[in-house]
């Protein structure tokens, strides 16, 4: 899709229409000048897409991390760019918001800065260690979080946060193999995914109760052709689907695959040969 001109975001800033002005306040391709303006635009939603701009100067995300929306400080915290002694201060805001799907508040602004990568170790330690789960579980997906607070949320009681250690690139392999026999399922489907799991743990969890856990692990580009070979025979046709649409699957099982009984895992078993094979004149 072609990016606006800046002439083109120029007129949706400074459309009557709250809706064009936030297009123009999410837009990266937005001068540094107009989203200075957008920042004090009378609309939270316009202010907050400013915020969440991964272009937003670093004295505009200063006055946003002190606006008196919580949405908006919430996008703020989540920037790359917003400095970090902004995200300790921001990582003490204890702003919720209710979450019906939950039925309950939510921490947002915390959380939020529980993700950010750029905030220091000091705060993301606070954060981890949190009475809310979900911020602990933000906490646990941070890509700079230590081992040491790896270790520890690793044995978190809340499945949550265990789950978001299992799916985090930074966590170490002993913890992976610790959490691939975990009690719930979830957390051992993310061990699975992920692609730093050791190819002892994947074979073991290629035999799991849940086919969730072996869908999983014929997703990982990491499983080996012996595991692949065995999981295409899996009952379930998704797991099948999956051994279809790994790169690392062999051909010889891919050609099987194009003749299953099952329209899904067959198509995903064609199109892949159909990419392989060398084109007709």
């Amino acid at each position: 899709m072609e990016q606006p001109s800046e002439d083109d975001l120029s007129a949706l800033s400074r459309s009557w229409d709250w809706h064009e002005r936030r297009k123009a306040a999410w837009n990266p391709g937005t001068p540094e000048e107009t989203l200075k303006m957008l920042s004090k635009d009378k609309v939270q939603w316009v202010r907050e897409a400013v915020a969440g701009n991964v272009i937003c100067p670093e004295d505009v995300l200063l006055l946003l991390a002190g606006d008196r929306d919580g949405f908006v400080r919430a996008a703020a915290a989540i920037n790359q760019r917003t400095p970090a002694h902004i995200l300790d201060q921001l990582a003490a805001d204890e702003m919720t918001d209710y979450d019906y799907t939950l039925n309950k508040n939510r921490y947002l602004i915390k959380e939020a800065a529980a993700r950010n990568p750029q905030i220091t170790r000091s705060a993301l330690s606070a954060l981890s260690s949190d009475q809310d789960e979900h911020v602990r579980s933000a906490a646990a997906s941070n890509p700079k979080l230590t081992p040491q607070l790896s270790n520890e949320l690793s044995r978190d009681i809340s499945w949550m946060v265990r789950d978001r250690i299992a799916r985090n690139s930074a966590t170490e392999e002993d913890l992976l193999n610790q959490l691939s026999a975990d009690r719930i399922m979830d957390v051992r489907a993310s061990v699975a995914l992920n692609a730093k799991t050791p190819l002892t743990a994947l074979s073991a969890l290629a035999s799991d109760k849940s086919w969730e856990v072996r869908e999983a692990v014929a997703k990982n580009p990491k499983s080996d052709a012996k595991i692949l070979v065995e999981l295409s025979l899996h009952w379930a046709w998704r797991v099948r689907e999956a051994v279809a649409l790994n790169p690392s699957t062999p051909t010889i099982v891919i050609e099987r695959l194009a003749d299953d009984l099952d329209q899904s895992v067959k198509l995903a078993a064609q199109r892949r040969l159909a990419k392989t094979r060398p084109q007709r004149p």
